[in-house]
Formats: C-alpha cells, sequence, structure tokens
C-alpha cells in the first residue's frame, strides 16, 4: 500500500508537463504576448521581415536627411510606379525560393514577352488583348519547359534556367528582327494599365479603407472560427491594435499619393498581385506544399505530395510573373527592345526577394518580400540618383545590402538549428 496517501505530490519528474505553442501566447495574452514572442522570436533567429523594415526607415531616414525632395510626394509616388516591374518579377522568384531553387532566366524571360506583345500588337496589328494573352502564355510555356527538364529529367534548376537565360534572350533578338526596337503606341493596353492614374482623392482613401475593412474582417472571421473550434484566438485588443497600426500606414500611403496626382493603376495591381498570390501561398493546400517541399523534401515525398507537379507549377509561376513585369517595364520605357530584361533586372529581381525576407535555403518567405525589397533598391537607386552618386557606387551599396541579407538569413537559420526550429 503506497504510503504517500490519496492527497501526496506526484514528484515533479514524474509530472506531465504539456508542450504549449509559443505562437498561441501572442493570442491568449494580447500585447503582453506579443512582447514575450517577439523575445522567443528573436532568440531563436526567427526575425521575418523585421531587418527589411528597419533598413528601409533607415534608407529613408538617411537620404531624407540629406534632400528633403526624396520624401517628397511625387518622387514616392513614382517610386511606387517603378517598382511595379521588378516587383511582380520578384513575386515569382519568392515562389521558386521557397522550393530552395534559383530561376536565372526571369530577366530573359521578361524582355522575351515584352518583345511578343510588341511585335504582334504594334509590327503585325493582332488585337491588343490577343497579344497580351500570348505574351502571358509565352511566358507560362517557358516555365513549363523549364519545370519538365527539372522534375522530370533531373537537370539542376541552376542550369536549366542558366541555359534559359541565354535562349530566350536569342529567341527575344529573333522576334525583334533587324530593327531591333519596336515602340508601342502609348494607346495599347499595357501602356494605359501602367500610365492609368485615379486622381480621385476617393480612389486613394477608398482602398485604404477597403484594405482595412478586408483585413478587420478577415481577423474577425478568424477569430471566430477558431473561438468556435475551441482553440485559442487572438483577443478583440489584438486584432484592434493590428487594424490601427495597417490603418496608419494606409492612409498615410494614401495621403501621400494624393498630394501628387493620385493612386496609379499599376500600384493597384501590384497590390492585388500581392494580396492573391499571398493567399494561395498562405491559406491554399498548394501553398503549403510548396513550403513543406521547400522545407522538407523526403518528408514532402513521404507525405504523398506530388514533387514534379509542384516543381513544373512553380517555374510556370514565376515565368508567367516574369512575363507580367516585362510588360509593365515595357510600358515604363515605351518599348522593347534588344536591351529589354538585361541589365541588372535579373539582380535586382532576386534581391529584392531575398532582401524581402525569403530564405535562399527554402521553406521560409512571403509574396509581400517582394514589395519590401523592390522598395529598398528602389529607395537606394532613387536616394543616389538625387545625390547624383553614379552607378558604379549604387551597384555596390546594392550588392552590399544583399549580402547583409543573406549573411542576416545564414545567421537566422544556424540560430533556429541551435533552438531547436529548423
Amino acid at each position: 500500500m503506497p504510503t504517500g496517501g490519496v492527497n501526496a505530490p506526484v514528484p515533479v519528474a514524474a509530472q506531465v508537463i504539456p508542450a504549449v505553442d509559443p505562437r498561441l501566447i501572442v493570442r491568449q495574452e494580447g500585447i503582453r504576448g506579443y512582447v514575450r514572442e517577439f523575445r522567443r522570436r528573436l532568440g531563436s533567429g526567427e526575425l521575418g521581415s523585421l531587418p527589411v523594415v528597419l533598413a528601409l526607415i533607415v534608407i529613408w531616414a538617411v537620404f531624407g536627411s540629406l534632400n528633403s525632395s526624396f520624401l517628397s510626394a511625387q518622387n514616392l509616388s513614382n517610386l511606387s510606379q517603378q517598382i511595379v516591374g521588378t516587383g511582380m518579377i520578384a513575386i515569382g522568384v519568392v515562389f521558386v525560393l521557397l522550393l530552395g531553387e534559383i530561376d536565372l532566366s526571369v530577366g530573359s524571360v521578361s524582355g522575351l514577352c515584352a518583345a511578343i506583345f510588341a511585335v504582334m500588337n504594334v509590327t503585325h496589328g493582332v488585337n491588343q488583348w490577343v497579344a497580351l494573352l500570348a505574351a502571358l502564355a509565352g511566358g507560362a510555356l517557358v516555365g513549363l519547359v523549364h519545370g519538365f527538364f527539372f522534375a522530370k529529367i533531373g537537370v539542376p534548376a541552376f542550369v536549366v534556367t542558366l541555359a534559359g537565360n541565354l535562349a530566350w534572350n536569342g529567341l527575344m533578338l529573333q522576334i525583334l528582327g533587324l530593327s531591333g526596337t519596336v515602340n508601342l503606341s502609348g494607346d495599347d493596353i499595357v501602356s494605359r494599365l501602367y500610365s492609368t492614374i485615379y486622381g480621385q482623392t476617393i480612389a486613394a482613401y477608398g482602398l485604404a479603407a477597403v484594405c482595412v475593412l478586408f483585413f478587420l474582417g478577415a481577423a474577425l472571421l478568424e477569430a471566430n472560427r477558431r473561438r468556435r473550434a475551441g482553440v485559442p484566438s487572438r483577443p478583440p485588443s489584438d486584432i484592434a491594435l493590428r487594424t490601427a497600426v495597417l490603418a496608419v500606414i494606409a492612409f498615410l500611403a494614401a495621403y501621400t499619393l494624393n498630394q501628387y496626382k493620385g493612386l496609379p493603376l499599376a500600384f493597384l495591381i501590384f497590390l492585388i498581385f500581392l494580396v492573391v498570390l499571398d493567399f494561395v501561398l498562405q491559406r491554399t493546400t498548394y501553398g503549403r506544399q510548396i513550403f513543406a517541399l521547400g522545407g522538407n523534401i523526403e518528408g514532402a515525398r513521404r507525405a504523398g505530395i506530388n514533387i514534379s507537379w509542384i516543381r513544373i507549377s512553380v517555374f510556370m509561376i514565376a515565368s508567367t510573373m516574369a512575363a507580367v513585369g516585362g510588360l509593365f517595364l515595357a510600358a515604363q520605357i515605351q518599348s522593347a527592345s534588344q536591351t529589354s530584361g538585361g541589365g541588372n533586372l535579373l539582380m535586382n529581381s532576386i534581391a529584392a526577394a531575398v532582401i524581402g525576407g525569403t530564405s535562399l535555403f527554402g521553406g521560409r518567405g512571403k509574396t509581400w518580400s517582394a514589395l519590401l525589397g523592390a522598395l529598398v533598391i528602389a529607395s537606394i537607386q532613387s536616394g543616389m540618383n538625387i545625390q547624383g552618386l553614379s552607378n558604379a557606387i549604387q551597384f555596390m551599396v546594392t550588392g552590399a545590402v544583399l549580402l547583409a541579407a543573406v549573411v542576416i538569413d545564414s545567421l537566422s537559420r544556424r540560430t533556429q538549428k541551435a533552438a531547436g526550429r529548423a
């Protein structure tokens, strides 16, 4: 018979202490939970977008102090248009990086698809909508080719896309012909999508209001769904704080745009792509499979995920987004030429995704990385142009920022491994 009696304390070693998901602390404790969660993430190397947000604040503060025109409504409005082309391409790069792979062809694919549209619409008089669909279909087909050789034949993605970078650039030159340049009419659908600006004050403020209300509605629905399921949910105070922060950012951006010309349609389209593809990654089975494949390919295979299909489809998304970005870049300069998709476009697109917080090692990142990274790169270039610095200095500074982002990613990954979270 036990000597301790029915009320005897259970030895500590024998007690079963349930593991607590630290992410639930946020939902259970509100603001205090956020502080504890931030300390935990900092200690375990899960920095998220914090480094790039801080970098962007520093960049704006430095260039704003050097020249007041940098933070003017005109310059910031111009930035919102200028980042669209590179940002669109960077969204596709994010998808590929989530697999732990790389696509070195996105620059030449963007130029190829811009050439397809320009030659069909301007040179041959094909209906602009048909030419637009042909350009996008061309991008998807290129991605299908890349994905097939990578997923089915087993050729490394680095080699496949490097070969594609050369081949698609050559095909672009062949399509453009002897003239080498095809000027857009300015009245075509691509040019109008880029140049249209809604000057009515209500447009920018209305978009800000819609974004805030959409976020608030989604947060309330999610909290209600979790409460009905009997699992911890975000408290009302937490939702209110997050909504207030978003409202300040959204309406401040709307105010800035309205101080110049208004809301650029190109930037609105960019935001729509970001939201839709973020939903695909975060809220769909397909998106979760991409993360699973990038995090642990053997585990994904054993879970029954169709590895080949995921890989092929991701490269198709990357090339299609490269086509979209190439069309906006062509509209920006009003032409498709032999230099389309060249220069530092490839490096800027990859850098935007990485600087924005997407891991080069796969399994971690968001589509919003494309927005943040593109803003950082465009801000550096704009600030240095205003200061009259050469392209050589811009390249070196952008390279240093990219290296810093990769170093932070590597250190973060090492810290996560030490904490048992990677």
